[in-house]
């Protein structure tokens, strides 16, 4: 089933507890937490301690994505927080099946991130071993970016690649996923659509209700190209 899920460092940080009572209600019950280290990427956000309470909760299931060099040290750092998912990017990395082993080794689901530009393939040998691929649709780092339409042909690579496994990791999208982009996703196939200033955190009209039943109403629910 298709959910959406809330990139919480786009909500409003000084009324933060209220924006997550606000999307709960809404229906989203999965959030998705940037931690990015202002060299991998050029912005910093969000750290243990604002991430620690909003997973004591236990009210959402929570990606950490590692949009960060040396991700070791950062898997170290979140991990004790218990989130359901730890997600590295494979541009990080020369040794992926360390981190891979390393997170399962602390109970934590594993995640692999891949930006727009990298070849889908990269990811492939991993696919077994893994329960969660983010498909980067921009370069990571800033909300509001343009959707990348060539991350499209990836998502059909990927798509057809995971026809053959039996267990099937997550597909999550992220960058400027609104009813548009959304849609044409949901034709190839996707899980996971991680929205923020684009469709959810932002001063149009309407409440988050609203907002997530526009979002919903451009999944495709016919069988998937």
């Amino acid at each position: 089933m298709e959910r959406i899920v809330a990139s919480i460092m786009c909500g409003n940080q000084l009324t933060l507890g209220q924006e997550l009572q606000n999307i709960r209600a809404a229906g989203i019950d999965w959030l998705h937490c940037d931690v990015m280290d202002g060299v991998y990427v050029n912005n910093l956000a969000m750290a243990p301690y604002v991430l620690e309470p909003i997973i004591q909760t236990g009210k959402f299931t929570t990606d950490i994505h590692l949009a960060c060099v040396t991700p070791e040290k950062y898997i170290e750092m979140f991990a004790p927080l218990k989130p359901d998912f730890l997600t590295f990017h494979i541009e990080t990395t020369e040794e992926p099946e360390r981190l891979i082993q390393r997170i399962h080794d602390l109970g934590i689901k594993v995640g692999i991130a891949i930006n727009p530009e990298t070849p889908i393939e990269s990811l492939f040998p991993y696919l077994d071993v893994i329960e969660l691929i983010l498909v980067m649709t921009v370069n990571p780092g800033f909300a509001g970016q343009t959707f990348q339409q060539n991350v499209l042909e990836k998502l059909k690579s990927l798509n057809q690649q995971l026809k053959m496994k039996p267990n099937k990791p997550l597909i999550e999208v992220d960058g400027n996923i609104h009813s548009e982009t959304a849609a044409a996703i949901s034709k190839i196939g996707a899980d996971l659509y991680v929205v923020g200033t684009s469709a959810l955190f932002n001063d149009q009209p309407g409440s988050y209700t609203e907002k997530v039943m526009t979002l919903k109403q451009s999944f495709v629910t016919t069988e998937k190209a």
